[in-house]
C-alpha cells in the first residue's frame, strides 16, 4: 500500500529501471502493467498534477479491449452496463447490445495509489527536461533512469490534419430516480449548431446513468477550431437535463478538446515531439482512434506490450524501448488509415449541417460492424459496407476528400 507519494530526495537516491513522465491514462496503465508483470522493476511515475489521471472519465465498449488484455482493468471500480446502449438520430432510434464500461479518474487514482508499491509515484512534480539517461525536475533534481517513457499530453503539429472534438459533461445527483437503465452513447436529435453562430457542427449528447439517482450528461460537437465556450455548453447540458425531468445538483464537471486526425505526415509529427532514446506513448505518441479520439484500448495494449518486452528482455536499453514504441506507433498509424479517410469525409465532404446524416447512416448498420469500428478493427467487408448504399455526402465532394491530405490541424492552443 502507498502511504504517501515519493519525495524527490528519495527518488534521486538510486537509478530507476523506468521513469514514466505523465501520470495520465497511458502512464498510469504502463506503471500498473510493470507492477503486475515485471517483478522487481524499479519504476517511477512523475505527474505534474495532484492526482493520477487528471480530471476525466474514460469510457469504452467491452469489445474494444481484447479478452486476454481485460485483466489489466481488473481492480478498478468501473461503471458497467451489460444490457447495451441507445442511440438517437433525427430519423433513427436504436438499442445496440454491446456492453459498455466507464472509469472515473478519481477511481483511477485511488486504485493505482492503493496497488502500486510505496514510493513509485511523484505527484505535483514538474519536469524541466527528459533525455535517454533520465529526467531533470524543475527544481534541478536529477533522476537517473535506464529507460524513460514520455506520456505527456498530446501536442498539436503543423504536420497533422483534422479537426477537434469539443465536450463538456456534468454529473448530476437527481432529486428523484432518472429512470435510465442504459447509456445513451449518442443523442443527435439535438440542435446541430455550434456555439456563438459558428455554423452547423455535428453535435450530440452523451448520457451515462451512474446510479438510480445519478446521471452524467455531456454535450459534444465536432469542430474545425479548438475553441470552447464553457458557459454555452453548461447551458446546453442544463437544458437537456431539464427537458428530461432530471432536477438536482451538479456534483462534478469535466471538459476537454480532443484532436480528430484526418491525415498528415506522421513521421514528421512524431519527430517534433520525440527525444532521442526516450520512448513515446499515449496520445502524444500517436495512440488514439483518429475519428472517435478513444485512447483506452490502445493504452491497455501498449502497457501490456511494454511490460511484456521488459519481462522477456530485462536488459533492453532505453533506445531499444523507444524504437519498439515507435514501431508500434507507425503500425498503428498505418492500420488506422481508413478512419482518417472517414474523418476527411466528415470534415471536407459533408456539408456542416449534413454531418449528422453521416453518423446516422453508420449507426443503421449491423451491431458487430459498429463494435469492430470502435475497436479500430474493421474488416474489409466492414469498410466497404460503411461506404456503400445511398451516399450521405455528394459524390464529387467525397472523391475530393478521398484524395485530400486533410485540413491542417489548427495550431491554436485549445481554449
Amino acid at each position: 500500500m502507498v502511504d504517501s507519494p515519493a519525495s524527490p530526495a528519495a527518488a534521486a537516491a538510486a537509478p530507476h529501471d523506468v521513469v514514466i513522465v505523465g501520470g495520465g491514462l497511458a502512464g498510469g496503465l504502463i506503471a500498473l502493467a510493470l507492477h503486475r508483470h515485471v517483478p522487481g522493476c524499479r519504476f517511477l511515475v512523475i505527474e505534474a498534477g495532484r492526482t493520477l489521471g487528471g480530471h476525466h472519465r474514460w469510457s469504452w465498449f467491452e469489445t474494444d479491449i481484447r479478452p486476454k488484455a481485460r485483466g489489466l482493468m481488473a481492480g478498478f471500480a468501473l461503471n458497467g452496463w451489460d444490457e447495451g446502449y441507445d442511440i438517437t438520430f433525427p430519423g433513427l432510434g436504436r438499442t445496440l447490445p454491446t456492453a459498455y464500461r466507464s472509469l472515473a479518474s478519481a477511481e483511477f487514482h485511488r486504485a493505482l495509489m492503493a496497488e502500486l508499491a510505496e514510493g513509485r509515484v511523484m505527484l505535483g512534480t514538474k519536469v524541466a527536461g527528459l533525455d535517454a539517461g533520465g529526467v531533470t525536475l524543475a527544481d534541478g533534481t536529477r533522476l537517473a533512469a535506464k529507460r524513460v517513457i514520455d506520456c505527456r499530453a498530446f501536442k498539436s503539429s503543423k504536420h497533422l490534419a483534422g479537426g477537434w472534438q469539443v465536450f463538456l459533461g456534468q454529473h448530476f445527483r437527481c432529486e428523484t430516480p432518472h429512470g435510465l437503465t442504459r447509456p445513451v452513447i449518442m443523442d443527435a436529435s439535438v440542435d446541430q449548431v455550434a456555439p456563438h453562430g459558428n455554423g452547423a457542427a455535428y453535435r450530440f449528447v452523451y448520457v451515462l446513468p451512474l446510479s438510480p439517482t445519478e446521471v452524467f450528461v455531456e454535450d459534444t460537437y465536432y469542430a474545425d477550431q479548438p475553441k470552447m465556450d464553457a458557459e454555452v455548453l453548461k447551458g446546453r447540458v442544463a437544458e437537456y437535463a431539464r427537458r428530461h425531468g432530471w432536477q438536482g445538483e451538479v456534483i462534478d464537471q469535466e471538459a476537454g478538446i480532443l484532436p480528430v486526425i484526418s491525415g498528415g505526415d506522421f513521421r514528421a509529427a512524431l519527430a517534433e515531439v520525440a527525444i532521442p532514446g526516450v520512448a513515446l506513448a499515449g496520445a502524444r505518441g500517436g495512440f488514439s482512434h483518429p475519428l472517435t479520439s478513444y485512447t483506452l484500448p490502445f493504452a491497455v495494449d501498449n502497457a501490456l506490450a511494454i511490460a511484456g518486452l521488459l519481462a522477456r528482455r530485462p536488459d533492453v536499453s532505453g533506445s531499444e524501448l523507444a524504437a519498439f514504441c515507435k514501431r508500434r506507433a507507425t503500425r498503428h498509424w498505418g492500420a488506422t488509415a481508413y478512419y482518417r479517410m472517414l474523418s476527411r469525409m466528415l470534415f471536407e465532404a459533408a456539408e456542416p449541417d449534413k454531418r449528422v446524416v453521416v453518423f446516422e447512416h453508420f449507426y443503421a448498420l449491423k451491431g458487430r460492424l459498429v463494435e469492430r469500428f470502435y475497436a479500430g478493427r474493421s474488416t474489409w467487408p466492414d469498410r466497404l459496407r460503411i461506404l456503400t448504399g445511398k451516399p450521405p455526402v455528394a459524390i464529387p465532394r467525397a472523391i475530393r476528400a478521398l484524395f485530400s491530405s486533410g485540413k491542417p490541424l489548427n495550431m491554436e492552443t485549445p481554449a
